[in-house]
């Protein structure tokens, strides 16, 4: 017997753990190699099961394995299982492509070819073709009933099913089992009806009056917000209009003061041009005393005219 204190325990304890791990990896391993037809390439194996790889992944050292046997393995181990390396599994990365492509190349047997089965198909397509095989075993559609029956015998195992339902043939059309025809009820069964399509019309009328006054509510938000834009606006508009109106009158006031003056300055030209006439007319008709009294008043007029631009000016 071997004792703990043996130096060949830790060894057999080592052995005994990986064991264990190994038989909880080829729970899950990958496809069985004798459902293949032909010859299969060895790098198409899994360096864990050694079966055909399923969902593959492969290691920075190229080795590759299927995805639930690495996983597996990796749960107690950080190195690859073939060479020792250093492994995680950020690092897995999937299959080459190539490698992808013979593997989906392979022929494979269906699964249930032992059940008469005889199609042979594609890696590719062989998940495909199971899920829809007749020969696969499917559970019965009748609620209660824990038989399962190939799927191409599954319409017959309906007919004669002891959990089968039909429908009532006094006309109610609920659905009823053999064995309650004694127990059904069919004013009960439809007064049950009845009430459970009365609960869900209310709920639903209940469901719609909650969105209309959700709609209802975001409308009138939008049209409050609308109206206070709208109300900025006017306002905006009417300030404008304001100050439109001040500067017109501002204009008016300065274009009357403008015409004012150009009256005036029309006025004092002809005034100017007729003191003119005068002045040329008495130095053409008179060289007497006369002639200097009346040059004297058409010149103070003229120095008058000159001062009153200045004084309104001034003013």
């Amino acid at each position: 017997m071997v004792s703990e204190e043996d130096p060949v325990f830790p060894a057999m304890a080592n052995a005994m753990f990986l064991a264990s791990v190994w038989l909880k990896v080829l729970e899950k391993m990958g496809y069985d190699v004798e459902r293949f037809v032909g010859y299969v390439n060895e790098g198409l194996l899994c360096c864990i099961c050694r079966d055909v790889l399923e969902d593959p992944l492969q290691a920075p050292c190229e080795h590759a394995f299927c995805a639930s046997c690495i996983h597996g393995w990796l749960v107690h181990h950080n190195s690859c299982p073939e060479d020792r390396q250093p492994l995680d599994l950020p690092v897995l990365r999937p299959l080459y492509r190539y490698m992808k492509n013979d593997l989906n190349r392979l022929q494979l047997h269906c699964r249930n070819r032992d059940c008469g089965c005889e199609m042979v198909c594609s890696l590719e397509s062989i998940n495909r073709h199971e899920r829809e095989c007749e020969y696969s075993r499917i559970p019965c559609s009748n609620s209660g009933c824990s038989v399962q029956v190939e799927r191409r015998n599954l319409h017959s195992h309906l007919a004669a099913c002891e959990h089968r339902s039909h429908e009532c043939p006094n006309g109610c059309g609920s659905a009823i089992l053999s064995a309650d025809d004694v127990q059904h009820n069919c004013v009960a069964e439809l007064r049950t009806e009845l009430e459970l399509l009365r609960s869900e019309m209310i709920c639903r009328m209940e469901e719609a009056k909650h969105e209309m006054e959700s709609r209802l509510d975001s409308q009138r938000r939008h049209m409050v917000q609308k109206e206070s834009l709208l109300q900025n606006e006017i306002d905006e508009l009417k300030s404008q209009m304001s100050r439109m109106m001040s500067d017109l009158q501002t204009l008016l006031a300065t274009e009357r003061q403008h015409r004012q003056e150009l009256e005036q300055a029309e006025l004092e030209k002809r005034e100017l041009l007729e003191l003119m006439k005068g002045l040329q007319k008495d130095c053409r008709f008179t060289r007497d005393g006369s002639k200097k009294a009346g040059n004297s008043r058409t010149l103070t007029r003229l120095e008058s005219m000159k001062r009153k631009p200045r004084e309104t000016l001034c003013l």
